[in-house]
């Protein structure tokens, strides 16, 4: 005979229920909307806009490169770096199209071999690119030419595959070398001329081209753009500029070199720099940094770089420390900024300007080329 089931128990067993398919919609939820663990396999592409590279994503991953930041010593000027990478992504759009080549970071020469080629030459390191140490200290000595690589690859598609079609490598060609006469003792400068500089860039980079070529999945006859870059001396404010090209299509023949004019110069402009490269637009500056500092007192400095191609200014980045700590007097003195700039700076090439205390950022202005005002971000 069947018990009859009080409503306590039926209540009990109901909420029991109930509680069961809560948690079981929610997990069933949270399934769906938490992303996936699984990453994605093969190569993907991907784009960040119009007149940009497309650039490889593979099992998920960007794909970096090993040998990125090695340098032949650790001094060197920071600005240098960035500048370096940046030129050459623009000296590559005029060798390889953005619409019809595919960048990837460099992935044929490893972290070792890279090591290898910035080193001095020895005994059982014949390939190195710099010269041998001669045991001298003083202006002498042999100094470290080459501080850094860099390699970028471009691809082109091959069926559901990439293939290597060509490549560029960027080589920075130290201006001063530091140096220290004994361990851990005092730095000491060497400063390299132009003409040698150059010259040892032209005699070693046949070796560079063979070095390259001889590394697996790399062909014979892909074209191989070798781009020289001069660093700027360590303490300086700006950093350097390419300064000269060649390609090598097959082998190790390297074609005519061609000079690039490209130019870095500090406002307001160093006494030192004689060039009437950026004339007019260190008189805009010099105005501009006068104007804001007569407004506004409590101003630490201020100082740009500008970048010029065959005479022509392309980009000028301005710093401007001071000694402001409210939200109100940060963006009245950055509205003021704003309007200064407009007035005094040159509008027919991007410009940037930072300001800063000694820190942490404060606000970031940005105007693009022919651009009739600031776009102003508060910090």
């Amino acid at each position: 005979m069947l018990k009859r089931i009080s409503l306590r128990t039926w209540l009990f067993i109901a909420g029991g229920a109930i509680i069961v398919l809560v948690l079981f919609f929610l997990f069933l939820n949270r399934a769906t909307l938490s992303p996936s663990v699984s990453k994605s396999k093969g190569v993907q592409l991907t784009q960040n806009g119009a007149g940009q590279y497309q650039t490889v994503i593979k099992d998920g991953h960007y794909l970096t490169s090993a040998a990125r930041g090695l340098t032949a010593t650790s001094q060197g000027n920071a600005v240098d770096t960035k500048d370096f990478e940046s030129g050459l992504l623009n000296l590559d759009k005029t060798h390889f199209k953005t619409g019809r080549y595919i960048f990837q970071e460099g992935q044929y020469l490893s972290s070792d071999t890279v090591s290898g080629l910035l080193a001095r030459q020895t005994d059982s390191n014949l390939t190195a690119l710099n010269p041998k140490d001669n045991g001298k200290t003083d202006s002498s000595r042999n100094p470290i030419y080459v501080q850094s690589l860099t390699e970028q690859d471009f691809m082109t598609k091959d069926g559901s595959n990439l293939k290597l079609a060509g490549m560029v490598v960027g080589v920075a060609m130290n201006t001063q070398d530091t140096y220290q006469k004994e361990q851990y003792g005092a730095n000491y400068y060497q400063s390299i001329s132009d003409a040698d500089r150059i010259a040892y860039g032209k005699k070693i980079a046949p070796k560079l081209i063979k070095q390259i070529r001889a590394q697996t999945g790399v062909a014979k006859n892909i074209p191989i753009v070798i781009a020289m870059y001069a660093n700027a001396s360590e303490d300086s404010l700006g950093g350097g500029s390419f300064y000269s090209e060649a390609t090598s299509k097959s082998g190790t023949n390297i074609s005519a070199w061609t000079d690039i004019n490209d130019k870095t110069v500090v406002f307001p402009k160093e006494s030192s720099d004689s060039s009437s490269v950026g004339t007019d637009e260190n008189t805009g500056f010099t105005n501009f940094k006068n104007d804001i500092a007569n407004f506004f007192p409590n101003i630490n400095g201020a100082t740009a770089i500008g970048h010029f191609t065959n005479s022509k200014l392309t980009s000028m980045k301005v710093t401007v420390t001071t000694q402001f700590y409210s939200q109100t007097e940060i963006e009245a003195f950055a509205n003021y900024v704003s309007s200064a700039a407009v007035k005094f700076l040159p509008s027919s090439a991007p410009v940037q300007i930072t300001i800063k205390t000694a820190n942490e950022t404060q606000a970031i202005l940005v105007r693009k080329s022919d651009d009739k005002s600031y776009t102003t971000t508060i910090m």
